[in-house]
Formats: C-alpha cells, sequence, structure tokens
C-alpha cells in the first residue's frame, strides 16, 4: 500500500463547518421525518412538524452557499493512486448528495404549500407559499419526498462507507481532511 498521507491535503475551515453541520441537519431530518409521518409524537406532533419544516428552510440556503463555496473552492485532489472508477463514485456520491439535499427540502416546501399548510421558521414567522392550493399534488409529492429520504440515506450510507474504507483500509487521509483539514 502506498502512502497517500501527503497526496491528500485537507478541505477549508468554511467547507468543513458547512459539510457538517449540514450533515448533522440531515441527519437529524431523518428519523424527524420517520417519527411526524408515522404521528409517533403525540403531543408534540405539531412541534415536530414545525421542527421539520423549519430545519428544511434552513437547508435551502445552506445547501445553496455550500454549492456556491464548492464551485469557488474545489475539493482537495483525490490520491493519485486512486482507481478512476473509485474517483468517478466519490464524485459521482459528492453531486448527488448535494442535489439530493437541496431538492428534498424544495419538494417539502412546494408539498406543504400546495397542501395548504403552513411552513413557520423556528416560531418566529411564517414563509410565503410558493405554490397554489393543489391537494393532488401535495400528496404526490408527499411520495417523492419519501423516496428523496430513502435515497438520501441510501447515498450517505455509501458516502459514510467509502470514508471508512478510506480511513480504515486504505488508511490514507481522505476521511481525516475532513475532519481536521
Amino acid at each position: 500500500m502506498i502512502d497517500t498521507t501527503a497526496a491528500a491535503p485537507g478541505y477549508t475551515p468554511v467547507a468543513r463547518f458547512l459539510h457538517w453541520l449540514i450533515a448533522a441537519l440531515v441527519l437529524f431530518m431523518l428519523p424527524l421525518g420517520i417519527v411526524i409521518a408515522n404521528e409517533w409524537g403525540g403531543p408534540a406532533q405539531t412541534f415536530l412538524y414545525n421542527l421539520h419544516k423549519s430545519i428544511g428552510a434552513t437547508l435551502i440556503p445552506l445547501v445553496i452557499i455550500r454549492l456556491l463555496y464548492r464551485l469557488t473552492h474545489p475539493a482537495p485532489p483525490l490520491p493519485d493512486d486512486l482507481h478512476p472508477l473509485q474517483a468517478f463514485a466519490a464524485h459521482a456520491t459528492h453531486w448527488a448528495l448535494y442535489v439530493l439535499i437541496l431538492v428534498q427540502p424544495i419538494v417539502g416546501y412546494i408539498m406543504t404549500s400546495a397542501y395548504p399548510a403552513p411552513v413557520p421558521f423556528f416560531g418566529l414567522f411564517n414563509l410565503p407559499a410558493i405554490w397554489q392550493e393543489n391537494r393532488a399534488l401535495s400528496t404526490q409529492l408527499s411520495a417523492v419526498h419519501l423516496y428523496l429520504g430513502i435515497a438520501i440515506v441510501a447515498v450517505a450510507a455509501m458516502h459514510v462507507g467509502a470514508a471508512l474504507y478510506h480511513h480504515f483500509v486504505r488508511k490514507d487521509r481522505i476521511l481525516m481532511r475532513m475532519i481536521s483539514g
């Protein structure tokens, strides 16, 4: 095994902060979505729905900022000895996650607007509806929202699995460059 430590510079502090903030929010939203969809929230159900909507609304600008930052600050290069298919998978997985975690809250926002239901922002104010009332569309988007959530879980699992593979099997700095730079 070739030591690729020098070939894997770290991400910037801004990229790391945005990565971990968005990851934490998404990881919180997934079980929260399961709880509210199954109405397991009991007396807190309305609060949990509103929290889910608020965090979803927060993710939209955060992901846009992350994408703009990524486009203006490219990711550090992958190790030179990485197989081209693995490099392609790494890039495809990253971009799939960006698209999924941007599209998911937008679909949720349209779905909620079309229901129609309010989209509160942490109890401070309600965001404006972005779609006219259309219950049939809202129902269809609810299914899309579910499948996007499943896709996020699958792609995020591949992302985490690859990071752990690099850390424990290849023993390169791929994981560490997102943790400590």
